[in-house]
């Protein structure tokens, strides 16, 4: 209707447009499929269309100013007074009462198209109830088993690891690091080494410098009394140093054989 009746809605004195708009909104109530949705939408979608382009043909020349009164006179206009009146404003009246009324429906407020998101069939899928335990505070303490050996074997084996290193620098006053930490038959060991340095100088006890030509040197030192310490007059400087499996291997091409300082290990020692 749409289509065959276009030239028909762009007539001012044609009904056609509220007919096929009637039908519309006849079909509009009985949508429930959304293939009917997409076909309702089509149609509203086609008069839009045939009544912009009516409106482009009319701003192009087909309706004048001087049209639109005159037809504002014939449908709503009416003559007061005697025909003959002086005053021109009271020869024509317009019931503009009837124009509101005629033109309210359209700023009534406007309802949006109902979409469908979800499958027809969907069912509210009620949540499950969760039964949440109730915590039992304990009412007798207990504690766990103490386990013999572990940790403190292990500091007993890392004091005397810097027992020896500060022996043998109390002896030799400085030594290249390389030497001191060196174990050219295991990483492990030299890993070992490096880690009582550490603790040697976390106490106080050991110093390394860096010489002129990049060395780092180590040498001993008296651990300082912990007033110095809390008043500042000992401060305390840190570095990370890098070490790992390549390191350990540039080590040993640097350092001639027999010029480590710290002795091989050997499993029974240790023990």
């Amino acid at each position: 209707m749409i289509q065959d009746e276009r030239e028909e809605i762009a007539r001012p004195d044609s009904n056609k447009f509220d007919l096929i708009f009637s039908e519309m909104e006849s079909l509009h109530q009985q949508v429930t499929k959304p293939r009917e949705q997409v076909a309702d939408a089509k149609a509203l979608l086609e008069i839009t269309q045939s009544l912009v382009m009516s409106v482009r043909t009319t701003a192009n020349g087909g309706l004048t100013p001087s049209d639109f009164v005159t037809h504002i006179l014939k449908k709503f206009g009416g003559h007061v007074g005697p025909s003959n009146s002086t005053e021109d404003c009271n020869r024509n009246s317009v019931a503009w009462n009837d124009i509101g009324v005629a033109v309210s429906h359209v700023f009534r407020a406007g309802y949006g198209c109902c979409t469908m998101m979800a499958p027809m069939d969907a069912k509210i899928e009620q949540r499950k109830v969760i039964n949440r335990r109730k915590r039992v505070r304990p009412t007798e303490l207990a504690r766990p088993e103490e386990l013999c050996g572990g940790s403190g074997e292990e500091i007993a084996e890392t004091d005397k690891h810097m027992l020896t290193m500060f022996n043998i620098l109390r002896i030799n006053k400085v030594v290249k690091l390389e030497n001191l930490v060196l174990n050219r038959n295991s990483f492990g060991q030299t890993v070992e080494n490096l880690f009582a340095l550490s603790f040697l100088v976390r106490d106080g006890r050991a110093e390394i410098k860096v010489n002129e030509s990049g060395w780092q040197l180590v040498s001993p030192r008296n651990a300082p009394a912990a007033n110095s310490v809390v008043s500042g007059d000992v401060a305390f400087s840190h570095f990370v140093f890098r070490f790992d499996f390549n390191d350990w291997k540039l080590m040993v091409g640097t350092v001639r054989v027999g010029e480590e300082l710290m002795p091989h290990r050997n499993s029974e020692s240790q023990r």
